[in-house]
């Protein structure tokens, strides 16, 4: 049983929100995977079952299935950069699942898609920064208003995690401070 006090209110619109952007962040990336490993088609499942839950679609195991095999693609993978690509989509179908837990660690399942997008990107041009931060900073701009209002109900990104914790860090806290200008106006 869990303690009232810690439970978030969710919508099923804003789960919605939240996969269709994880899955626009992670479809970035996927590029980077397909050059990798020509023909393997299980991140982009993950990434086309996001989208369809986002859409509308019914949240069913099939969800939970394909962001298992895109994780499985990701243990695979040749390349850091592929590996980071794949646990994007595994996250963006993973997006769905966000507990209503008022838990550091949910904002992963929140913003994950978008930051091992932006770290396989970074990773991709031989691990240049400026490409990681910038990605990050696209994924701020075209977040719906739902992610950071969602995001609002959760604490703070945990302060852990290397450059992936970093690029997460800098997407939670640059949605946070939007959602404070646009409340302000």
């Amino acid at each position: 049983m869990h303690d009232r006090r810690h439970h978030i209110e969710l919508e099923m619109d804003e789960l919605r929100a939240i996969a269709a952007y994880a899955a626009d962040c992670a479809e970035r990336a996927l590029p980077i995977y397909e050059a990798a490993v020509p023909g393997d088609s299980r991140p982009r499942a993950a990434i086309d079952a996001a989208r369809e839950f986002g859409d509308g679609g019914r949240r069913t195991q099939a969800l939970r299935t394909r962001a298992m095999a895109a994780f499985r693609a990701a243990r695979e993978a040749p390349t850091p950069a592929a590996e980071q690509a794949a646990h994007a989509a595994s996250a963006a179908a993973g997006a769905a699942y966000l507990h209503p837990l008022a838990s550091a660690d949910q904002v992963k399942h929140i913003l994950g898609s978008a930051a091992h997008a932006a770290r396989a990107l970074e990773l991709d041009a031989a691990a240049d920064e400026a490409i990681g931060a910038e990605a990050a900073e696209l994924a701020v701009q075209r977040a719906p208003a739902a992610v950071a209002t969602v995001l609002a109900r959760y604490p703070r990104a945990p302060a852990r995690g290397g450059r992936l914790g970093e690029l997460l860090r800098h997407i939670d806290e640059r949605l946070r401070s939007r959602s404070n200008v646009d409340r302000a106006r």
